[in-house]
């Protein structure tokens, strides 16, 4: 499989190049060249565990020797605590993927764990040493330092909002003490990290002389390792209610979640519904109600993973939105950098997005559905994963089971959770030994510049 990029510039690479830049070198996202249809396999794969699932997936993608990549995702995999890896479990009307059960306790370990391994099977093979550097809304910082903790050849340095994330997801890093790992907070918002990693990615020269790699869902390998789940999620509840599509809730505020799961739809999967679910940072369900994609200022909320407001996979499903013309994509990309604003025509690519429904919850919408589910079910939520509930139930139908994904642990977030119930019961032991650890991080201004230099200084 070759991958092209988004903006049309350069020749297709290969799956070891997509991964090891991240962004591809005329500043857009890596894109399959091809997306195979699997529709043939979909009865052959229903009752496989999960990391033979993700062997079928991957192997279509990825160019790796099959009994390398097998050992990889087994590898990967064996760091959950759950022997299905992303269990579904049936809650009322809703059946609920758990994403939460890998060493972090949230779905970015299903990709990141992976990602991993897969940086250090390629730099094993070379020689090379690669120099991570990501931003973080919450989650994706503790999973990737997970993921590359201790490993040779790898460096990692994390942005992360300043005072914008929760206590414990702050904890999960900075308690770290591997010297490969570096953790920046940085003045300003998630938004601010995101545009710093990605202006110094398109500093192309700089990027080369100190061998800078991604690890946001920018890079394509992310959205490859999720794609499984949707796979696994969806195939598991149509065989429990023999239903022949589904529909998906996803809780989304980087636009890589669900578009993962917008691949699966393309490889053939029965979704008849994507639903997207935001919180208060609401700019992506404004554009699938409206047409209209445009920056706000960031609201802080319960659910900071999801406090953005430019997504940075939008991209990617805008080169689909318009029928796969790069020059249009970066017509769009220019004008949004611009003004803050695009508009698409809704009637140009009507297959797309019909296969999309969006919704927003609130803060006080997203407390209630956590009251609800523990005070009637027995079952906890945490923040973003009550998000995906609260707006899949509007989208209910009696034909088509509803799948919502739930993306951490509660005890991520035990502030919300004691707000909603009033209790103080979202506690996981690997959270709680982490409360008296020493911290070490850097604050640094929401400046390019600053961060530049700080990687200047740490990479010999």
């Amino acid at each position: 499989m070759n991958y092209i990029s988004t903006r049309g510039g350069g020749e297709a690479v290969d799956f070891q190049t997509a991964v090891m830049t991240g962004l591809a070198r005329d500043g857009g996202l890596f894109l399959p060249s091809a997306i195979p249809d699997v529709r043939a396999d979909l009865s052959a794969w229903a009752g496989l565990e999960y990391g033979a699932l993700a062997l079928e997936v991957m192997r279509r993608f990825a160019d790796l020797p099959a009994n390398d990549l097998r050992a990889m995702i087994g590898d990967s995999y064996a760091t959950f605590r759950h022997p299905d890896v992303t269990p579904v479990v049936a809650v009322n009307s809703v059946h609920i993927l758990e994403l939460f059960h890998g060493p972090t306790l949230a779905f970015k370990d299903v990709a990141l764990q992976f990602l991993g391994r897969v940086f250090a099977y390629y730099l094993a093979q070379s020689g090379r040493r690669l120099n991570i550097l990501a931003a973080t809304s919450g989650d994706t910082g503790s999973a990737a330092i997970a993921g590359v903790r201790g490993r040779f050849g790898l460096r990692i340095f994390v942005l992360y909002p300043h005072g914008r994330i929760s206590p414990t997801q702050e904890r999960q890093m900075t308690t770290v003490p591997d010297d490969n790992v570096f953790c920046l907070a940085v003045r300003g918002s998630f938004d601010d990290c995101q545009s710093i990693v990605k202006t110094i990615f398109r500093d192309l020269p700089f990027r080369d002389r100190y061998e800078l790699g991604a690890v946001n869902s920018i890079n394509w390998a992310r959205l490859l390792a999720q794609i499984v789940y949707y796979f696994y999620g969806a195939l598991r509840v149509m065989a429990r209610t023999g239903a022949r599509a589904v529909r998906i809730a996803v809780p989304t505020g980087n636009f890589g979640d669900i578009f993962a799961g917008y691949l699966a739809a393309r490889m053939g999967l029965p979704v008849s519904r994507l639903i997207l679910a935001t919180n208060e940072n609401d700019i992506l369900a404004r554009f699938f109600n409206t047409g209209v994609y445009q920056r706000g200022t960031v609201q802080a909320t319960l659910s900071p993973s999801m406090d953005i407001q430019v997504a940075s996979n939008f991209e990617r499903y805008l080169y689909y939105r318009v029928d796969r013309d790069p020059r249009e994509v970066c017509r769009l990309m220019e004008a949004f950098a611009q003004s803050g604003q695009l508009r698409l025509d809704r009637v140009r690519s009507a297959g797309v997005e019909e296969l999309f429904a969006a919704g927003t919850c609130t803060t006080a919408d997203a407390l209630a559905t956590i009251r609800e589910f523990y005070g009637q079910y027995g079952y906890l939520l945490d923040p973003h994963s009550a998000v995906g509930v609260h707006v899949g139930r509007q989208f209910l139908s009696p034909d088509e089971p509803m799948l919502s994904l739930a993306t951490a642990h509660p005890a991520k977030f035990a502030d919300a959770i004691r707000q909603a119930t009033g209790q103080d019961i979202a506690h996981h032991p690997v959270l709680d030994a982490l409360a008296n650890l020493p911290q070490r991080c850097t604050v640094l201004p929401a400046d390019a510049d600053a961060v530049r230099a700080f990687l200047r200084e740490h990479i010999p």
